[in-house]
């Protein structure tokens, strides 16, 4: 069992789209749709409950496995352990919004959470293992979860974002890059990636050098957004049309 923990990537190094890669985009797809699916059942206010409060508690249990695993594998380092990358800031601000049904976190998490969760998932830059090394699962059940976190608030809560939302995410983006910015400086740390390219191949391997990409991020996040948009944009446009029909 020591070497699922330990921490050796050639011991058991992840393979892009391999058959447990495959697996893991399949069980949280998989997830997403039972959540739909059972969208009505849940929305009874206790089971609402239950399920909000028990996603935030595997949450918060992978984070701190995580944490209790970068200590014990004398592999934490402020220069890259803090929370401080997209997916990281996002999952705590997910739980947060969980506990308290925050609509203000939820649009942001909405559109920097899913949007960022997904390019994870889809090019894993910050994995730092493969199956069945426990870094794979908490890469994949905390990238899910984000995902999964939001969908519970529009599906269950019936939270939509506005299109405003979108200019309000990338606005905080841009200021959560200069707070962020100085500790890299601080720390030699990349969070955000906005100091270098990610060492594992990733979508910002074709946005151009530095620092031009961190514009290139900006232009693909804002087409993102438009994408995670698209259903309410839709959806507004139909129940628009049955009242005038």
């Amino acid at each position: 069992m020591e070497h699922y923990f330990r921490y050796d990537d050639q011991l058991l190094p992840f393979i892009f789209y391999s058959m447990s890669h495959w697996v893991a985009l399949l069980v949280i797809a998989s997830a997403c749709i039972l959540l739909f699916l059972l969208r009505k059942p849940i929305r009874r206010q206790k089971k609402a409950d239950l399920y909000r409060y028990g996603l935030v508690g595997l949450l918060l249990l992978m984070d701190i496995l995580l944490n209790i695993w970068y200590g014990t594998s004398d592999h934490w380092d402020i220069s890259h352990t803090l929370p401080l990358h997209l997916c990281s800031l996002t999952l705590i601000l997910c739980m947060v919004m969980l506990i308290t049904k925050s609509y203000a976190l939820f649009e942001f998490n909405y559109f920097a959470g899913i949007g960022g969760a997904l390019q994870a998932l889809l090019t894993p830059a910050a994995i730092l293992s493969g199956f069945p090394h426990f870094t794979y699962y908490y890469f994949f059940i905390a990238h899910g979860g984000i995902i999964i976190s939001c969908l519970f608030m529009v599906w269950i809560y019936d939270f939509r974002p506005k299109l405003r939302s979108i200019g309000k995410t990338l606005m905080y983006l841009n200021l959560l890059m200069v707070p962020i910015a100085l500790i890299n400086l601080l720390t030699d740390g990349n969070y955000l990636f906005i100091m270098r390219k990610p060492n594992e191949p990733s979508l910002i391997d074709v946005l151009g050098p530095w620092p031009w990409y961190i514009l290139s991020m900006e232009a693909v996040a804002a087409v993102v957004f438009m994408i995670l948009y698209a259903p309410f944009l839709f959806q507004k446009r139909y129940s628009a049309l049955r009242r005038l029909n």
